[in-house]
Parts: C-alpha cells; sequence; structure tokens
C-alpha cells in the first residue's frame, strides 16, 4: 500500500493539538545555536592539519565538552568519531528540552529517523556478530530511545532477544517480520514507516508550520528518490520491482514518474532528467557518460540545505528554522567526519575535498 494511501485512510499516527507552541523562544535559541556551525572557511584549514591538530581545534569548539569527556577512554580517529555522534545527540535531545507543544512534537517526529537508524545498527550488528561496543560507537541516541535502552538492546545476544524487547514499539509490526536473511527488506520497510510517521505528524492541520513542515519532508523525500533512481540506472538496473525501494509522498517527484524512470536506460534517463524540476540543480554535473555520482550527491545534498536556509529566512518564526539548524549541524557532523576519515585513509586531498557539502 502507497505511503499516501494508507496516511489518507487514517492508518498512521493522529496529529492532536500538542499545544502552546513556542517558536519566538526556540527560534531565537536556534538561531544562536546556528551562529556557531563552522564557516566553510574553516574546511580548508582543517585539510592543512594533522589528526592531532585537528583533535585539538575541535577540542577547541563547540565539540570541548565532547572531547574532555571522551579522552579518558578514546584517542586519535575513534576520540573525534564518538565525540561527533555524541556531540550530535546532546545537541538534538537540546531542542527537544527547549522546545514545548507543537514545535517539540514536531522536532521530535523529525528526530525518530535516529531511533530507526538505532535499530537498523543494532540488527546489523547482530547479522555481522559484532560485539556490543563496536555497535554502540556507531550509536547516535537522539531520538526518543534513550541511551541506556539503546545499550540494553545492544547487549542482546540475538536479533529475537531485540525484537522482542521493541515489542511495544511502532516498529514491532516490521521487525517481527525479520528472519535473520531480509534485513535490506526489514531496514526499507523501517525507513518507509519513518515517512509515514511524518505525514501523521501532519495531519490534516492547515497551520502555516504544518505545510512547511510538509513541504519540507516532502522534497526530502524527492532527493532521496532521485538519488536512489541514480544509483539504479548507474547500475544498469530497470527491473520494476525496484519500485519498492521508493518513498511515495514527494513534492515534485511523484511515484508514476518515477516508474517511468526506472525504465530506461542511463542515457535516456539522463535526457529525461532535462525535463525534471531538479535539473538545474545538477545539469552541470550530469552526463550520459559520467563515471562518480559524488557530485550529483553533493550538489542535491546542497541544494537541500540552500532551500531550507532561504525558507528559515522567508519565515522566521516557524519550524523551518529549526529544521534548517538540524541539516546544517547534521552536514556540519557529516564534513568533519569525511575530513577525519579521510586523513586516517590518506587519501589525497582532492579525494576528501570533492566529497565534502560547504
Amino acid at each position: 500500500m502507497q505511503l499516501l494511501q494508507k496516511f489518507k485512510r487514517g492508518n498512521s499516527k493522529k496529529s492532536p493539538s500538542k499545544g502552546h507552541a513556542n517558536y519566538a523562544y526556540t527560534t531565537a535559541r536556534v538561531r544562536a545555536m546556528k551562529s556557531k556551525i563552522l564557516p566553510k572557511e574553516t574546511y580548508p584549514r582543517l585539510m592543512n592539519m594533522s589528526i592531532d591538530e585537528i583533535t585539538r581545534f575541535i577540542g577547541e569548539s563547540e565539540y570541548k565538552e565532547d572531547i574532555d569527556e571522551l579522552a579518558r577512554n578514546y584517542e586519535g580517529v575513534d576520540l573525534i568519531e564518538h565525540a561527533l555522534n555524541r556531540n550530535l545527540a546532546v545537541t538534538f535531545t537540546k531542542l527537544l528540552s527547549i522546545s514545548e507543544g507543537d514545535v517539540n512534537f514536531l522536532v521530535g517526529e523529525q528526530l525518530q529517523k535516529y531511533d530507526i537508524w538505532n535499530i537498523k545498527t543494532i540488527l546489523r550488528g547482530k547479522y555481522c556478530n559484532a560485539s556490543t561496543d563496536e555497535i554502540l560507537d556507531a550509536i547516535v541516541a537522539a531520538g526518543r530511545l534513550n541511551y541506556t535502552f539503546l545499550s540494553e538492546l545492544a547487549a542482546k545476544n540475538t536479533y529475537e532477544e531485540v525484537i522482542s524487547e521493541l515489542a511495544n514499539t511502532e516498529y514491532h509490526s516490521i521487525l517481527k517480520n525479520y528472519d535473520g536473511t531480509n534485513l535490506s527488506d526489514i531496514e526499507n520497510q523501517l525507513d518507509k514507516i519513518y515517512y509515514v510517521g511524518l505525514f501523521g505528524a501532519i495531519g490534516e492541520s492547515k497551520s502555516k508550520d504544518r505545510k512547511l513542515f510538509a513541504e519540507f519532508t516532502r522534497m526530502g523525500i524527492d532527493l532521496k528518490n532521485l538519488m536512489t533512481l541514480f544509483r539504479l540506472k548507474k547500475s544498469g538496473i530497470t527491473d520494476p520491482e525496484m519500485m519498492n525501494l521508493m518513498i511515495d509522498g514527494g513534492l515534485k517527484l511523484k511515484l508514476k514518474d518515477i516508474q517511468r524512470l526506472l525504465s530506461l536506460s542511463f542515457a535516456d534517463f539522463v535526457s529525461e532528467l532535462e525535463k525534471n524540476y531538479y535539473w538545474d540543480v545538477i545539469s552541470d554535473v550530469v552526463s550520459p557518460d559520467m563515471v562518480s555520482l559524488i557530485d550529483v550527491e553533493n550538489r542535491l545534498k546542497k541544494h537541500r540545505l540552500k532551500s531550507a536556509a532561504s525558507f528559515s529566512h522567508v519565515y522566521p518564526i516557524s519550524i523551518v528554522p529549526i529544521m534548517d539548524y538540524m541539516l546544517s549541524k547534521k552536514n556540519e557532523i557529516n564534513n568533519l567526519r569525511i575530513v577525519i576519515r579521510g586523513k586516517a585513509a590518506n587519501l589525497d586531498d582532492d579525494i576528501i575535498k570533492e566529497q565534502l557539502v560547504i
């Protein structure tokens, strides 16, 4: 059943009034938090630093408390990785603590992506026989499932025990079908239920913030679907069953359009994209003989960031500046991780730079 059909038939979560929303206060706090995002000029400086120098630099920034707290147990790349995960979780948890009413509700719904990320991480860990510590290294406790609970899940001996502990969550209807071999399918279904939840959060409200939240969500679906299409087409895949990977509810790219594009060769796919709403964003990095998809993915990510920033200026006291900050913060974490991993792998600077989204 398609996501929007499910939503319209009332099978997703209801979104009753959540009380007073303190948008003025929350957006003021968020603007202060965003002012501390590392400027793009920082990254060329980081490229000229060693891992130890990057650690010291980060330790003098907004990540100081995280570095100080974790330096007793980790060092080098491991220290930075854990500090980044900890900082992201603490930062997004802070958003929940400073917000009230409807804004708190919408932020909470958005952050459920980390609950799903963590559940998938734990299941992957069990599938690969990873240790509890190895699983916890990748956990980002920024959603509703707290770190203590996630640690207990990670310590379970089997995936069956993990799923049993999640019996009272909205994810259990999907997880109960996991048989130890169909992990990819389960992960795909979990991603889709996240968007069902977001549309459920939007509900039938006609408020400005719910409409803005809906547009923000639908654009995200467009870009995710478009990138999935690029990967499939570049691999020469035209199997109609791959439509199962697509998420319903996009803003400009509907499922019927995706289905048509999926059946095409890569060259024809590129030609058809010239009529697409997002073509201007990627036109100068797309060609029938392109080798890598890195530039396409980065362009789409930059478009998402720029659109959010632009909307946040138009609607300064709304949900948009909060979503804008969340995107910017996550992008900063990703960029720092790219730099530190690239340095650790002794990659050429040019290779590292082309993966940064700045």
